[in-house]
């Protein structure tokens, strides 16, 4: 579980800032986001294969211009 000190004269303002980045770095909130309804393993890979298509594509139009 992902936690920050509140150091001495900081705002809690401040405070959660950082604690959000860090979540944010950590990748925790796309973890919870992914674990809130059960994916058949057949509609993952349809989704990591549509991933990997725009990517390529992304790349290609990326090297023409």
């Amino acid at each position: 579980m992902p936690g920050v000190k509140v150091r001495d004269d900081e705002s809690f303002e401040r405070a959660l800032r950082r604690f959000n980045k860090f979540c944010e770095k950590t990748g925790v909130l796309s973890d919870i986001k992914k674990h809130q309804h059960f994916e058949k393993p057949s509609e993952a890979r349809k989704r990591k294969l549509a991933a990997a298509k725009r990517k390529v594509r992304r790349l290609r139009r990326l090297e023409q211009d």
